[in-house]
């Protein structure tokens, strides 16, 4: 009787880390990238923020670059007119925008970047605490002292 109480318990962990092994971990992981993935779209709209703050600011309103053209071979190019720019909204499409109107639809899109990086902060601390009850599930079946 002992021996077959002892195979079930056996069994019951085996299933619960397989589910933290196979289910919690990979979303976490995948949870984490997202919100990595959204950091890094921050940084890009905070950076181009300062980037037309500064052009309004010094009055530019022609410059000259270097442009990456890929592989890391650049090239020179002038920009007769810095009034407006194109700003990439997603999903490949770009819009000319003036600099007020760029420096709105910044500010709109951080709020969003930001309720976004909020709920994945929250789902990745439920998906921890899954993974911390499963492991607190398993360590009383097998009936090991709390840590």
């Amino acid at each position: 009787m002992a021996a077959a109480e002892a195979w079930l318990r056996q069994e019951k962990v085996k299933k619960f880390e397989d589910f933290v092994d196979r289910r919690l971990k990979p979303d976490l992981v995948n949870a984490i990238a997202q919100r990595d993935q959204l950091f890094q779209q921050q940084k890009t709209f905070m950076d181009l923020k300062r980037n037309i703050e500064n052009l309004e600011k010094n009055g530019v309103t022609s410059m000259r670059s270097m442009v990456n053209l890929g592989s890391e071979v650049y090239m020179q190019a002038e920009v007769p007119d810095t009034r407006h720019i194109f700003v990439d909204i997603g999903l490949g499409f770009h819009v000319e925008f003036t600099w007020q109107e760029a420096l709105r639809f910044i500010s709109v899109r951080e709020a969003r970047l930001a309720r976004q990086i909020d709920e994945y902060t929250h789902l990745i601390a439920s998906i921890k605490a899954q993974i911390k009850m499963v492991l607190e599930g398993i360590r009383e079946l097998l009936q090991l002292p709390a840590e």
